[in-house]
């Protein structure tokens, strides 16, 4: 992509309004554009991190034996009503009604949705066990939206519910979830620990919180220091295997790590003291095991083995796919901008022409772009007619973390420069070593 070609409307200045990095830098790097309070337009170059990050997603779902599927995002009150929740959910939620003054709400969540989908087509226990998701705008009437899209009032969600026949198939299907999520998020470059959590309007008896250690988070944190060494790694997980992913679990979740809601400090105090840790934390995701709290009301019930009627355990969860950037971006920047892990970057590699108009830099970054394109990377290459250090401002600040520097000084000896957003390293190579260098970075 040539830059002269796209859309991608940089500020110099940090707007008023932005009050943390990510949100920052997300304005100031042409990403978003506020519409109203907590609603956002996502410009092209956030809308590709944004799509990036929910294949993603799909992925590691689709990987877990869990089904894509897409609900509507205006629901009827009669299913929330029938569940009890439609007075108990509170005023985040947005009550509308239709011309013919029925009463309709903007989706918070689906659990009544995919509950109503589920009794109306399933009744045996032959049809268990059953995960399905989806990724799709939800609203939540914020009373101060704020930080972008960290707390905003529309946002993009995967949110995903299991049916099963009794209540170990339900904790192995909540088991599989934690493991999927760890999966998930490390292709991201975040470390998200699991935090025993309150379940809040969504309910349950079983949650855990995903969180991302930062200085802005929202939530306070407390936990044992040993946990941020666990790694998950390419393991390779049957997901169908009960006892691999119950010991995952357990290596990840057996120490102390709590949000305040859940926090006890008698507890806390038996880490030894110079692994205990109070921080800030951002949340990316929670997973819930809630049992018959929604299949019981709703009459969602299938006949086992003995022909008994018996109600489905069920759970959800989530995932806050939009709000995946503004925690990246908070756990990844320095001062010039953003730095991008390579998992979810806008583009593969940045190429600056130092002397835009001259016929040698121009050739060797029209043909550097072509090579890196032939190979399935996409380059942004920025064609424009601007100083040098205008340039070097822009890379920096979008956070590309590969950039490839060519000018007619490099070329008279055969090189150009390739260099680490995150480190700030920089090597000479020819420009065909440069392609093969960017290539085997992202395998390919």
């Amino acid at each position: 992509m040539r830059l002269t070609r796209y859309f991608l409307p940089v500020l110099k200045e940090t707007p008023s309004e932005a009050q943390i990095v990510s949100h920052r830098y997300m304005l100031r790097a042409g990403m978003i554009k506020q519409a109203t309070a907590g609603i956002y337009s996502w410009l092209p170059l956030g809308f590709k991190v944004l799509r990036k990050i929910e294949d993603i997603v799909h992925q590691e779902q689709i990987r877990a034996g869990h089904i894509p599927m897409l609900m509507p995002t205006i629901q009827s009150a009669d299913l929330w009503r029938e569940s009890g929740r439609y007075d108990d959910y509170g005023q985040e939620m947005l009550r509308i009604r239709d011309r013919h003054d029925r009463d309709m709400l903007f989706t918070p969540t689906a659990e009544e949705l995919i509950t109503d989908i589920f009794r109306g087509h399933v009744s045996s226990y032959r049809d268990l066990p059953l995960t399905m998701y989806q990724i799709q705008w939800k609203f939540r009437d914020e009373i101060r939206p704020r930080f972008g899209v960290m707390r905003g009032r529309e946002f993009l969600m995967k949110d995903g519910y299991n049916f099963d026949l009794t209540k170990e198939d339900a904790l192995h299907a909540y088991n599989r979830h934690l493991v999927s999520y760890l999966r998930t998020y490390e292709r991201m470059g975040l470390q998200a620990i699991p935090m025993r959590a309150d379940s809040g309007p969504i309910g349950g008896d079983d949650t855990h919180e995903f969180l991302v250690l930062a200085d802005t988070g929202e939530s306070e944190v407390f936990y044992d220091s040993a946990i941020t060494d666990l790694k998950f790694g390419d393991r390779d997980i049957d997901y169908d295997d009960k006892a691999q992913c119950q010991a995952v679990l357990e290596e990840f979740t057996s120490r102390y790590a709590r949000t305040d809601e859940t926090h006890e400090e008698a507890l806390f105090n038996q880490i030894p003291e110079d692994r205990r840790r109070i921080a800030r934390g951002i949340e990316v995701g929670q997973i819930f095991y809630f049992g018959t709290k929604y299949s019981e009301p709703l009459n969602a019930k299938v006949q086992d083995a003995d022909g008994n009627e018996v109600a489905v355990h069920m759970g959800s969860h989530g995932i806050g796919v939009s709000r995946l950037l503004g925690a990246i971006i908070e756990a990844s920047h320095d001062d010039k901008g953003i730095i991008w892990p390579e998992g979810v970057t806008p583009f593969h590699v940045g190429i600056i022409n130092l002397r835009q108009g001259d016929g040698g830099t121009d050739a060797a970054c029209e043909g550097l772009e072509k090579a890196l394109e032939a190979k399935g990377l996409e380059p942004l290459y920025d064609d424009r007619d601007e100083r040098a250090g205008g340039k070097f401002a822009t890379m920096d600040l979008i956070g590309l973390p590969w950039r490839i520097t060519v000018g007619p000084r490099g070329l008279k000896n055969g090189v150009v420069e390739v260099t680490s957003r995150r480190t700030g390293e920089s090597e000479e190579m020819t420009a065909e070593a440069a392609v093969d260098r960017i290539a085997q970075i992202y395998g390919v």
